[in-house]
């Protein structure tokens, strides 16, 4: 008999897939800042970073059964595919096939950043609603601005946002707490160290931190980059989250790392694995993370 193939609905578990696992960096092999979470039969994404619509599809996931889209901050890398969430979910292929407006949550300005994307394709979306007889009021989006909180309470499926620290300027930023059926999921968001992460992340299953990974020689030599890696958690700063969350599993997701002499994925491991036992994995896209009874992890299906 063959086995069952991994990360598929469980009924009472909850599940967590990382769509993207990247940066702004234009490579293949990690698209842009994405997961998917899946439970009860509800479909939500946070963050849509570039390549979303394709990692679904690519896991059979039609774009217009996604109930929801919940954003962390509005930096482009995170926001940059929600456009094709909105307009290739609308669309009548198998793909497609919504037809109610795309629920979206986020900080302060989602609205506006809603109402551009459907102004920027108000002709498209006008001439594909006469062509092939599509209700416009679904090419639209159900915007919910947010504060700290419970923002999402729907069969049993609970979110809450907490703020973390991206940054002076990069405010409201938040992390998500997910909860399903007492099992807990933890996003970071992007933040430098925060022990609000921690605090939230406390005994959860899983706990899905942003990581960059840099040489002290490399920022000696090139100072300008010093912005950068002052907005972001290393991985001593996310050893330092996990020891105090001792999370059954964290997994590392938006992977940075800075060149010109980046180091390598397992000496960042190695770092955020010193001195702390707990399970540490590094994340890519299509990795998923079943939690229920236990906590698995592997690649989907």
């Amino acid at each position: 008999m063959a086995a069952e193939p991994f990360c598929q609905d469980r009924g009472d578990n909850l599940r967590v897939t990382i769509l993207g696992s990247g940066t702004p960096f234009p490579t293949i092999e990690r698209f842009g800042p994405s997961t998917l979470i899946e439970a009860g039969g509800q479909k939500l994404v946070v963050d849509a970073g570039r390549g979303v619509t394709q990692r679904l599809w690519q896991l059979g996931i039609p774009i217009g059964s996604i109930d929801a889209v919940l954003l962390t901050h509005l930096h482009s890398d995170h926001t940059v595919g929600l456009p094709d969430v909105m307009l290739m979910g609308w669309l009548p292929p198998a793909f497609g096939r919504r037809t109610v407006p795309l629920a979206l949550y986020g900080p302060e300005m989602s609205s506006e950043l809603a109402r551009g994307i459907e102004a920027a394709w108000a002709r498209d979306i006008e001439i594909r609603a006469e062509d092939e007889d599509l209700d416009p009021a679904a090419a639209k989006f159900q915007v919910t601005e947010i504060e700290p909180g419970l923002v999402y309470d729907k069969d049993g499926l609970r979110i809450t946002a907490f703020p973390v620290d991206h940054g002076a300027l990069i405010t409201p930023s938040y992390g998500y707490r997910i909860e399903y059926k007492d099992h807990v999921a933890v996003i970071s968001g992007d933040t430098r160290y925060d022990e609000r992460v921690a605090q939230q992340a406390a005994g959860a299953g899983l706990l899905l931190h942003a990581v960059i990974g840099f040489k002290p020689s490399t920022i000696a030599a090139h100072p300008q980059l010093q912005r950068i890696v002052d907005h972001m958690a290393s991985t001593s700063d996310v050893n330092r989250i996990a020891r105090a969350a001792k999370a059954e599993l964290t997994v590392l997701t938006h992977i940075t790392q800075m060149p010109p002499d980046p180091p390598s994925l397992d000496e960042m491991l190695a770092e955020i694995r010193q001195d702390y036992s707990g399970r540490v994995e590094m994340g890519k896209d299509l990795f998923c993370i079943d939690i229920g009874e236990e906590v698995n992890s592997g690649m989907r299906e």
